[in-house]
């Protein structure tokens, strides 16, 4: 009788423990949504979203409305190309032996934020490319970027119209920013960055992008996730945020649209 009764207060201990466990998790998530800020760092869905040139606008029609079901429901049809607005790149995308959609587990949706701002430098030069000197003169200020890091370059591309993203001259050839090889290579290779992450639509230059797309190229063909058409990177500090990137789970995707935000501290300075 006596062992029945420790089993019991033991038994009864490990309960309360472990509801106190889950109850503490909770507590957790009620203080990142009451004592942070979460910052949406993608763009609304419409046939007006940015998006690369080579690809239609989203077409959207009602499949089955409250007229045709009797009052029932309504529901869309929804057609646009996997790379779209905001959207993630899987390897697969360039490199026909890499990952897909569907390799990628719920813990490979969270990251480290490290965002570079060469904003400044943008507006005075929108051919400007990010060099491995940026990343340089960024660490001496805000340390040694992380290993498994979400890497984003900022250059406010996003404050544009969707029509002005090409940026085109009176010639027709167009002008947005890009990551330099070098810096890429340093930040994949040396601080083996997990994400590489912009505002324009694509990784490249307009002016050293061309039909070959070295930059992105080389990221994807790195194994590495690269998401484009990101925006209020304005609103988050260089450092010290955490990044969600999520995309549905889609058999053998080489991209897709993705909800990406980020949780910060509250009044933390830019």
């Amino acid at each position: 009788m006596k062992n029945l009764l420790i089993f019991a207060v033991f038994f009864l201990n490990a309960v309360n423990i472990f509801a106190a466990q889950d109850k503490n998790l909770w507590n957790e998530l009620d203080d990142l949504k009451s004592n942070y800020q979460w910052v949406d760092l993608s763009f609304e869905l419409s046939d007006k979203t940015p998006h690369w040139y080579g690809f239609d606008a989203l077409e959207v029609k009602e499949k089955y409305t409250f007229e045709n079901t009797g009052g029932v429901f309504l529901a869309h049809l929804y057609t646009l190309p996997g790379q779209y607005g905001t959207h993630t790149d899987f390897p697969g995308h360039f490199n026909p032996d890499g990952r897909l959609a569907n390799t990628y587990g719920v813990k490979d949706l969270a990251y480290k934020l490290v965002i570079i701002d060469k904003s400044k430098a943008v507006a005075k030069n929108p051919d400007y490319q990010l060099t491995k000197q940026d990343v340089l003169k960024f660490e001496t200020e805000y340390g040694e970027i992380p290993q498994g890091a979400f890497v984003a370059f900022r250059s406010d591309w996003s404050k544009r119209p969707a029509s002005k993203y090409e940026n085109k001259d009176k010639q027709g050839n167009a002008h947005y920013p890009g990551w330099s090889l070098e810096a890429l290579k340093f930040l994949i290779e040396e601080r083996k960055a997990a994400v590489i992450g912009h505002e324009t639509p694509d990784t490249d230059s307009a002016v050293t992008g061309g039909d070959t797309m070295p930059a992105e190229n080389y990221v994807l063909d790195s194994g590495i996730l690269n998401v484009e058409l990101l925006k209020n990177l304005d609103k988050l500090a260089p450092t010290g945020s955490i990044v969600f990137l999520t995309f549905p789970n889609v058999k053998d995707g080489t991209g897709f649209t993705s909800r990406v935000f980020a949780i910060t501290p509250k009044n933390k300075k830019k």
